[in-house]
């Protein structure tokens, strides 16, 4: 699938630092309360089985404490209690750009989506807060079958198909974050490519939280079915707020016989987003499930990719790219779950931590005793910056039976001195120096990238090394 046309998702750190003061027609209040989930489902008009789910799932989030063992300093300091849950101006996904609302549309347009659909795109949608503000999709894929459109309207609008798959791959309890999403979900993308279809275009949603004190609580379901294939991207953005912004999306792909899944991440969140996602993908026989993850910005993300590899000969896959600022912690990583024989996983992980930064590699690697012939290839990679720079690896391999295979390599280095030395003695100064040594780390992974991706992370990079260095 590396031959699919990607667009030029801009990713530079300050373009999303702005805001508009909104007018919402529908707000839930802050705190999350069973009047909070009925607000939601009244809004939207839910049956009643949607609403007991997100009673099940509020009930469960509330009974389950808080993860002890990652980051839990800095998840003590989120009031659940303060944050909105349900904010929407009223509109329904506009299916032409000039329908979307002039003050929606000028945030869309300042971010280059309108650009972006035209040029190179099969299918957008854009979420604005809690609810999709522009959502469509090139008519020659609805003729084929294909479906992109909001979980909403896959509730309503497809529910033999939605029905089968939603909550199966990510199981309400799997953990409180999950939970919470459960509770509250608004937003996000329903897509089913149908048999034997092939998307040469990648579909793409773009999420923007606008409003302080927020959480956005998006929810993706992708199903592709038997012999499809298919890219999907996301982008995120934030303003910057004095106070905590919560992001918890649950992302469930599944890539039936022979299918291929392919999930592309460039996440741009301002340094006071809490970004607690949870993602799994599920790989039948033959199928194949790809994430290609990039982690920038926000005050802490959560977030390890995984793959249940549940048919022979399936194929998991995670690329990955974290980097870590000065009062930021990337805990991101992987997880592959083996559930057949002769199946293959993948996972590759780079982290860059400037200045006081923390990055955190936590992977699962799982290959139960009755397999044979199950291989995985991990690969963590840290590199750091400054003396107060901070890495951890924290990896999870849990291999039985005898004809199964596993290799692992960890390093961790600093930039040397010499080396920058050395390039300064050739006429360059000290951060562009730096930045060369930072790219020459993560050049082999970067190249695994759609392009116009590698371009952006470069020079995002060049950016982040100004003024990192002594």
């Amino acid at each position: 699938m590396s031959d699919i046309a990607t667009p030029d998702i801009e990713i530079d750190r300050s373009k999303g630092n702005f805001s508009f003061k909104e007018d919402y027609k529908y707000d839930a209040g802050v705190g999350l309360t069973e009047k909070t989930i009925d607000y939601i489902s009244d809004v939207k008009g839910e049956e009643q089985w949607v609403r007991d789910f997100r009673k099940k799932a509020l009930k469960i989030f509330k009974d389950k404490p808080l993860p002890t063992h990652w980051a839990s300093k800095d998840l003590e300091t989120i009031n659940f209690d303060d944050v909105r849950y349900y904010l929407s101006k009223g509109q329904k996904a506009s299916r032409t750009w000039d329908e979307v609302p002039d003050d929606v549309k000028e945030t869309f347009e300042r971010l280059g989506i309108p650009e972006s659909e035209r040029k190179y795109l099969a299918g957008v949608e854009a979420q604005f807060d809690s609810e999709a503000a522009y959502s469509k999709m090139k008519d020659e894929l609805a003729k084929q079958g294909v479906i992109f459109v909001g979980p909403h309207e896959g509730l309503h609008e497809h529910p033999e198909i939605f029905k089968k798959f939603f909550g199966k791959v990510i199981p309400i309890g799997d953990n409180k974050f999950s939970a919470l999403n459960s509770a509250c979900f608004s937003g996000g993308s329903f897509i089913y490519v149908p048999k034997g279809v092939k998307v040469k275009q990648p579909l793409q949603a773009y999420f923007r939280i606008n409003a302080e004190n927020f959480g956005q609580f998006e929810r993706t379901l992708i199903i592709a079915d038997e012999g499809s294939e298919v890219t999907y991207m996301e982008g995120c953005t934030a303003p910057k707020f004095d106070t905590a912004t919560l992001h918890a999306a649950v992302v469930e792909l599944v890539a039936l016989k022979g299918a291929k899944l392919q999930y592309i991440t460039v996440q741009n969140w301002s340094n006071n987003v809490f970004n607690l996602v949870t993602k799994r993908g599920m790989a039948e026989e033959d199928a194949e499930v790809r994430w290609i993850d990039c982690n920038i910005g926000s005050r802490l993300t959560m977030k390890y990719p995984g793959v249940i590899l549940r048919g022979e000969r399936a194929r998991g896959e995670v690329l990955s790219i974290a980097l870590a600022s000065d009062g930021q912690h990337q805990d991101t990583g992987a997880k592959m779950i083996h559930g057949a024989n002769n199946t293959t996983s993948n996972i590759i992980a780079k982290s860059i931590s400037v200045g006081q930064g923390r990055s955190t590699y936590r992977g699962q690697v799982v290959m139960p005793k009755h397999l044979t012939h199950c291989k995985n290839n991990t690969e963590c990679d840290a590199l750091l910056i400054n003396t107060n720079s901070r890495t951890d690896t924290y990896p999870a391999i849990t291999v039985r039976g005898d004809h199964n295979s596993v290799q692992h390599e960890a390093s961790v280095s600093k930039v040397s001195a010499e080396q920058i030395f050395y390039m300064q003695q050739r006429g360059l100064d000290e951060g562009t120096a730096m930045s060369l040594a930072v790219n020459g780390f993560v050049n082999d992974l970067v190249r695994e990238f759609p392009m116009e991706y590698s371009v952006e992370l470069k020079r995002l990079i060049d950016l982040e090394m100004e003024g990192s260095v002594g």
